[in-house]
């Protein structure tokens, strides 16, 4: 497919900036009516673009995510839906080598997290921060190089930052040697760097918020004042025991069990901190492209692998099919010239799949027969989608339409609906309203429909089965999985 939507001219192609955040929800935005969070730069991208209001990242954990967003392909279709570290990249061309092919130079800054490390999966050139995986025999990234060589060698997690938990310890180096600084600075320095007969594809993936929640001390301070929004509560969450093995295994990150009030607050804080540090940064991203005279031809992206659950329902992290996890912003922001409507709200089901077909389409080039995304910009608009995580008893399975949204944990064979309209915060589980049972049985006969890899076996004549419900308690974590620690080498 070819075409140049939006008024693109043909002559002059455009340059394209992805830019990729991790554990970004999509109501973490003020310009989505968020009470708390501060993201001046963003909200004005949204003012000059689109923002898609029901992105869904389908498989919300950070591996599947992010081979979806590079490839235009589903978890099914590029075959990891649990987070296989050591899952070879499919061998499909990815966003950047359609790109590459058209004669564009493609660089990476930042978070690539694809396997082997070092795979540049068909970018030009790539400067990683790949969160100092050293423990899943990784070697050092540039990131950790750059520290190496500013005299900070290994001591980024010397104050007990730990990359998978909530626990606050503020940035302890330098600031301009923090991630997010390093990882804006390496762009505009590749940006700066670029060849300059090319358009150029920049993809700017920040680690951040992930945890390790490391603020900048400057950062925290802004939020010191600030009345938090409350986290979202419901009734079917209320007792934990009573929930599915998947919701109590990753219920809280361990360093929130038996968190107090003020623990919870402040990681939430640190949270909303490291989010409004990534909106400046990337404005200085966007100063660099307007001061080398390239702001007014290039088409601007923006997105996150997944969101955060960040205590609602009381659970933090991703993995689970709840608004908080698998909502992710979805911004695109064409050039100036383009002849597109600026500040919309469109509401269509948009997965992460599709944002290689729309970029694309809107620079005027073809997208590859394997991609089973549809552009967001001109393409048709789906009546459904459908999300899957994990296998067995961790298994988790949605399908929703643009009002309804059902849940399926195959572990005890449970089934949750939500009606996103009148209840966006998923508070009301509606799967037992007898109002509601056409609606229950449409979804559950379309989830059923997209089962695969074993998962057929959850019905048996034409009736929902599942598994038996596992009663034993999360087994503890010895691992401390995550942490991180002082390296001499």
């Amino acid at each position: 497919m070819v075409g140049r939507p939006h008024g693109i001219p043909m002559k002059n192609p455009p340059n394209v900036l992805l830019i990729c955040a991790d554990h970004w929800a999509g109501r973490h935005l003020r310009s989505a009516g968020h009470p708390s969070v501060m993201t001046p730069t963003i909200d004005q991208l949204a003012n000059l673009g689109t923002s898609f209001i029901q992105a869904t990242s389908a498989c919300p954990v950070c591996m599947p995510a992010r081979r979806t967003l590079m490839t235009g392909l589903s978890a099914r279709g590029h075959g990891d839906r649990r987070f296989d570290e050591v899952a070879d990249f499919p061998c499909v061309p990815s966003l950047a080598q359609c790109f590459r092919d058209a004669g564009y130079q493609a660089s990476a800054v930042g978070k690539l997290h694809v396997n082997p490390q070092r795979n540049r999966i068909g970018f030009d050139e790539v400067i990683l921060n790949e969160e100092g995986r050293h423990h899943s025999e990784m070697t050092s990234d540039d990131w950790e190089l750059y520290l190496a060589e500013q005299g900070f060698a290994g001591r980024e997690y010397a104050a007990g930052a730990n990359n998978n938990d909530y626990l606050v310890t503020p940035w302890h180096l330098p600031d301009e040697h923090h991630q997010t600084n390093w990882t804006a600075r390496e762009m505009c320095r590749t940006i700066y760097r670029r060849d300059p007969r090319k358009p150029g594809f920049w993809y700017l993936s920040f680690a951040a918020p992930h945890p390790p929640m490391w603020p900048l001390k400057t950062y925290l301070d802004l939020y010191r004042d600030v009345t938090l929004d409350d986290p979202i509560e419901s009734e079917w969450s209320a007792d934990s025991s009573a929930l599915p093995y998947k919701i109590r295994s990753y219920r809280s990150g361990d360093s929130m069990r038996g968190a107090q009030p003020h623990e919870r607050d402040l990681a939430r804080r640190a949270f909303y901190a490291m989010i409004t540090h990534i909106d400046h940064q990337i404005r200085v991203v966007l100063g660099t492209l307007r001061e080398e005279g390239l702001l007014d031809n290039t088409i601007i992206a923006l997105t996150s692998d997944h969101g955060d659950m960040l205590g609602d329902h009381g659970m933090w992290g991703k993995q689970v099919m709840y608004e908080s996890s698998c909502r992710v912003p979805f911004i695109v922001v064409p050039p100036p010239a383009a002849t597109a409507q600026r500040g919309v709200c469109d509401n269509r089901l948009v997965e992460l799949r599709d944002m290689m077909p729309t970029l694309l389409e809107l620079a005027g080039l073809p997208v590859p027969p394997h991609v089973e995304g549809i552009s967001a910009l001109t393409g048709e608009r789906r009546k459904s989608l459908y999300g899957e995580h994990g296998e067995g008893i961790l298994a988790t399975r949605m399908l929703r339409d643009e009002r309804y949204k059902l849940i399926y944990y195959p572990d005890g064979n449970r089934f949750q609906l939500f009606d996103l309209e009148s209840d966006p915060g998923e508070r009301a589980d509606l799967s037992a309203s007898a109002s509601h049972t056409e609606v229950l049985k449409r979804l559950q006969a379309g989830l059923a429909s997209q089962l695969y890899g074993g998962d057929e076996a959850w019905i048996n004549d034409g009736a929902w089965v599942g598994l038996p419900a596992n009663t034993e308690p999360p087994k503890p974590n010895f691992k401390f999985s995550g942490q991180r620690g002082i390296r001499f080498l």
